[in-house]
């Protein structure tokens, strides 16, 4: 059983992620950086998942920027991020060079803690990832996607986490992205791996379903390590549970966080100011218990975003019907754990079937690649009619599905030209090429715009 509990702060990364779609500006980070560098967390999720994309996207602002004005404010705290292996920070699979810069890029500018995934468990898509991620002489979290399915067993999730050992991780993350986890399921899971692996677990959950702050007492009996967990004004509801709840739960125990509850409260004040910047962007399952999330399995990242999709297009009334169907929809892909980006193709194909009112009348292109084995191979079998409904007479793949992709940076680069003004430029727009695009073309209109006036200043 450990004994000091660690604690991770996700306020920064996934928390506004869950709640407020991943629309917090660094403008607001900033301002209580150097107080949440005071805390001594074992580490603060800074990078990674969607704030990537939704940075450049939606704030029009550069990541590679935020993380380099962060790791300014906060020179004394880990930075984790976390990599959807093969997928990077994308939705897709890319090229084995546009992996590697990308792990090398983010190391040099800051990150210390790479929590890789793979949304179908595929232990093929994470093995550049974290080779890597380990080359740079960071920390590597292997991970295992928890969910609950026919295909899914304790020893399902022992043997992950044994192939992620032996590639050599120093951390196991079990990762309960849609807060499924129940507690004794928890305490038998942790139990066994803890039994096997000698290595540091991190539990990653949500309280979605309000078992999160009860899994989390059951995984520290069974020997859990290192939990996460977001402030309070950012916690509870899609997104973890608070901190302040679980520092204040294991004081005066064997577990006790060594975390300071008066300086977690001025940076709490701090936060509640905040979240009212980010009214817009609330869902209405912010603040409710949804145990219908042990049916649909839709993770806390998406839930807001699906949301916010739906209210665009005016069908918000759909939400139910399509969380309804996405435990049908994943049951015909082969059970695969709902979490970037296998919950989006889920997610897109369940609205599809409800919008369209035929199941499968309309069939997304992404749900024809995973039926190919674009996205990996599926922890389940899918059934001969659903291949020859989406693909006719095409076979899936069976080989590594980045083994077909060419390199890619280099080709990046000449295409980017002259908008790309560094390697993190590069790399952008080998990730999101018409994103980068336009923000880059944004971004020296801004910087033309302050040379002009520093320009005519100069002159006066």
């Amino acid at each position: 059983m450990a004994e000091k509990i660690e604690i991770m702060e996700t306020v920064l990364r996934d928390a506004h992620q869950c709640l407020v779609a991943t629309r917090m500006r660094t403008e607001d980070m900033l301002p209580i950086a150097a107080e949440l560098d005071d805390v001594g967390y074992w580490s603060a999720e800074t990078w990674g998942g969607a704030t990537f994309d939704a940075t450049l996207r939606y704030l029009k602002e550069d990541p590679w920027e935020r993380l380099r004005k962060l790791r300014a404010a906060m020179p004394k705290t880990r930075f984790q991020m976390l990599l959807r292996g093969q997928n990077v920070v994308g939705y897709r699979n890319y090229p084995d060079d546009v992996v590697q810069a990308f792990v090398q890029r983010a190391a040099a500018n800051g990150i210390d803690v790479f929590r890789i995934f793979d949304a179908m468990n595929d232990i093929r898509n994470m093995k550049t990832a974290i080779e890597a991620a380990l080359k740079t002489g960071k920390l590597v979290e292997g991970t295992v996607c928890y969910t609950i399915s026919p295909v899914h067993s304790v020893d399902y999730f022992l043997q992950v986490a044994e192939n992620l050992a032996d590639m050599g991780v120093q951390l196991i993350c079990l990762k309960d992205m849609a807060g499924m986890l129940a507690p004794y399921a928890a305490y038998e899971i942790i139990k066994k791996i803890k039994s096997r692996i000698a290595l540091p677990l991190h539990l990653h959950s949500h309280c979605t379903a309000g078992l999160a702050p009860m899994t989390y007492m059951m995984a520290i009996e069974a020997g859990a390590d290192i939990l996460d967990t977001a402030i309070a004004p950012f916690s509870q509801g899609t997104s973890q549970p608070a901190t302040e709840q679980v520092v204040a739960a294991l004081k005066g125990t064997l577990h006790e966080t060594g975390l300071d509850l008066n300086k977690l409260n001025k940076i709490a004040d701090y936060f509640y100011r905040i979240r009212r910047n980010y009214a817009e962007f609330e869902s209405p399952v912010n603040n409710q218990i949804k145990t219908d999330v042990l049916i649909s399995q839709i993770p806390g990242g998406m839930l807001s975003n699906l949301v916010a999709q739906l209210r665009q297009q005016k069908a918000e009334d759909k939400l139910d019907a399509v969380l309804a169907e996405m435990p049908h929809v994943r049951a015909d892909l082969g059970y695969p754990p709902l979490v970037t980006p296998t919950s989006q193709i889920v997610g897109s194909q369940a609205a599809l079937n409800v919008m369209t009112g035929r199941r499968y009348s309309v069939v997304a292109m992404e749900t024809r690649n995973y039926v190919m084995g674009l996205y990996g191979k599926p922890p389940g079998p899918v059934s001969d009619e659903m291949k020859k409904m989406v693909l006719g007479k095409k076979e899936p793949i069976t080989c590594r599905p980045a083994d077909l992709l060419k390199p890619g940076l280099q080709q990046a680069r000449k295409d980017a030209g002259g908008l790309a003004t560094s390697e993190e430029d590069v790399v952008t727009y080998a990730l999101f090429p018409e994103i980068a695009r336009d923000y880059f073309t944004l971004r020296d209109g801004r910087n033309q715009a302050i040379d002009n006036r520093q320009h005519a200043a100069s002159r006066h």
